[in-house]
């Protein structure tokens, strides 16, 4: 497949001391293929300074397509994830974490099996491969792997990390979509929902993964994973649409 621009969204709630560090990181990634990047972040209603640092950015790099867009009050990630896509001009879509966690210089291992023409979503799996992986939080590790397999038990996937928030779609996929969920529901939702779009390939490549700790800024709650395990049921039973 021929790729004229990788739409990046980040969505961005209280990260004034890491937006620009990871602002960075992705303006320096490189593409195959000479791929424009895209970058879209959606603010999600931060009480701190995060969007002036994200202003900050954009005039200190007028090189780069940066936009900034901004909601009033905080909404969650799938809500950042839906305004982002109104946004979006790209051939493909990646959702990048404004926190660290996923390195922006693998997105080209998310792009590989797209622009072979093999897949037309792309998981980035925190429990494949031999990549540098941070040790923390066991009972995380343990309800992510409880989270994907009940979630393959519905869809009929093999993934290994269902929750992961590297994920890599065509654009026009995505949008065949019609997302509900605001929160980290996100994941659980678009999962489902793309398993059964007839005919779509999805792939699933290791990527590192710098995980932070909650004295870092880390947000989601043992409530979120609540929330994810009822939408793996939701949207796999009782809202398939």
């Amino acid at each position: 497949m021929q790729i004229q621009t990788l739409s990046i969204l980040i969505p961005c709630y209280n990260e004034e001391r890491m937006v620009a560090d990871v602002l960075k990181m992705v303006v320096d990634a490189e593409t195959i293929q000479g791929i424009k990047k895209e970058i879209i972040l959606i603010d999600d209603g931060s009480s701190d300074s995060t969007p002036d640092s994200i202003q900050r950015f954009i005039q200190e790099n007028p090189a780069h397509e940066i936009k900034l867009v901004k909601h009033e009050k905080n909404r969650g990630k799938g809500a950042c994830i839906r305004t982002g896509l109104q946004h979006a001009t790209g051939d493909v879509l990646i959702i990048q974490d404004a926190d660290m966690e996923y390195d922006a210089s693998e997105y080209n291992k998310l792009l590989g099996p797209i622009v072979k023409g093999h897949a037309d979503v792309v998981y980035g799996s925190r429990f494949r491969g031999s990549e540098a992986h941070r040790v923390l939080f066991f009972l995380h590790t343990i309800g992510n792997k409880i989270l994907t397999f009940w979630s393959n038990i519905f869809t009929g996937l093999n993934l290994t990390d269902m929750e992961t928030g590297f994920k890599m779609f065509k654009t026009d996929v995505i949008r065949r979509i019609r997302l509900r969920e605001d929160r980290f529901g996100f994941e659980p939702e678009i999962t489902a929902k793309i398993s059964r779009l007839k005919g779509i390939r999805i792939y699933e490549v290791g990527i590192s993964y710098y995980g932070r700790r909650y004295e870092d800024g880390k947000k989601i709650r043992w409530v979120d994973g609540m929330r994810a395990m009822y939408c793996v049921f939701k949207y796999n039973i009782f809202s398939r649409k």
